[in-house]
Formats: C-alpha cells, sequence, structure tokens
C-alpha cells in the first residue's frame, strides 16, 4: 500500500469481524456493527512540538489497536478499506496484538 499520512496521523486496516458466531447464528451485513480493532498498516512522522521539535508516534507498523467506534476517516485505496486517523483517537494497544 502506498499511503504515509502525515503528522501524527496512523493508517489502519480494520480487522473483519467473522460472520458466524458461537451458537453457529450467521450475522447478516446490515445487522453487524464497525469494527473498532484494526492493524497499523502506516505511521506519519510525528506531531511538531509549539518550540519545532518533532514529537514521535508510540504506534508502530504491526500494532493491533483498539479505536474509538466514529473515529478517523475511511479511505478506499485500490482494494483496500483503510481508516485514516490521528495517533490520539486510538485508545489502546491490544497486549501481543502484533503477528
Amino acid at each position: 500500500m502506498k499511503l504515509q499520512p502525515l503528522a501524527d496521523r496512523v493508517v489502519v486496516k480494520p480487522l473483519e469481524e467473522t460472520e458466524q458466531m458461537k451458537g453457529g447464528l450467521y450475522i447478516p451485513d446490515t445487522a453487524k456493527e464497525k469494527p473498532q480493532q484494526g492493524e497499523v498498516v502506516a505511521v506519519g512522522p510525528g506531531r511538531m512540538s509549539e518550540d519545532g521539535k518533532r514529537i514521535e508516534t508510540e504506534l508502530k507498523v504491526g500494532d493491533r489497536v483498539i479505536y474509538g467506534k466514529y473515529s478517523g476517516t475511511e479511505v478506499t485505496v485500490g482494494d483496500d478499506e483503510v481508516l485514516i486517523l490521528r495517533e490520539a483517537d486510538v485508545l489502546a494497544v491490544v497486549a501481543n496484538g502484533k503477528k
């Protein structure tokens, strides 16, 4: 993917939720909620502080993160649907979330 976010923004590929629940029921697409977990696929260089120093982002490519339900901007790049959001919109990093 050739997408480089600016400042403290990150590009997240939402994780697909499984269509079958534990009870064996299938969930139709219209009833599914927006995913709130994803994998970071690109990270910006960081934001600039007031004194001109760059503050690097804490996130890294490959981190599995949880973000707000309505955070960021959805973008389609080629065949991939990704989410561009600020680092501050990421709520948590899932422990052992790397592949």
